[in-house]
């Protein structure tokens, strides 16, 4: 079985979404993984976000609070939950989807005027693929890891949305070890 193809742009979107969300610690309510301007800086080189100054206290700030945000849509109890939320973001981001080209970029969408601030500039840009997927009838695609010890979320891409693990590689083996040191013990019981 393939992946679901969600599209290059879309992906480099979906990937924002997550990566914002995962970088707020629901249990300690903690951004470690952005701690910092340093970090948020790396943060937007990494996902290809354009904007025209650096980065600021008040920018992380802000994106603290988005990144709270987004858990909440991967954690949302059911579809019209997460729907209500994404609404809010594209509504106080003032989202208004723009074709445009620059850095030597194919022509992909802006959702918000140049010059936007940067909290709501990230705001609109996963808010619109977490929409777009919800649209499509993929709700069921925004998950939350189910190894006991983790706590991001993710965008399901098997094809029968069968993913249970942020990583099979990391915590779907821990939990495949796990299954099987307990049959173990019972065994030896």
């Amino acid at each position: 079985m393939s992946q679901a193809n969600f599209g290059r742009y879309m992906e480099c979107s979906l990937d924002l979404a997550v990566d914002l969300a995962n970088s707020h610690d629901p249990a300690t309510g903690s951004n470690d993984r952005l701690s910092n301007v340093g970090e948020l800086k790396s943060f937007l080189a990494e996902h290809k976000v354009s904007h025209r100054r650096p980065p600021t206290g008040s920018d992380l700030q802000q994106v603290w609070e988005l990144a709270a945000t987004f858990r909440e849509v991967f954690e949302a109890a059911d579809q019209e939950a997460a729907v209500k939320i994404l609404n809010g973001l594209l509504a106080e981001a003032n989202a208004r989807p723009e074709l445009t080209s620059h850095d030597g970029e194919p022509w992909h969408l802006h959702y918000t005027a140049t010059g936007t601030p940067l909290a709501p500039r990230l705001a609109a840009e996963a808010a619109m693929a977490l929409a777009v997927l919800i649209a499509e009838g993929e709700f069921e695609r925004l998950q939350v890891c189910a190894a006991e010890t983790c706590l991001d979320v993710f965008v399901d891409q098997s094809r029968n949305r069968s993913r249970r693990y942020c990583s099979p590689e990391i915590c779907g083996n821990r939990a495949s070890v796990a299954a099987f040191r307990a049959r173990e013990k019972k065994k030896a019981l």
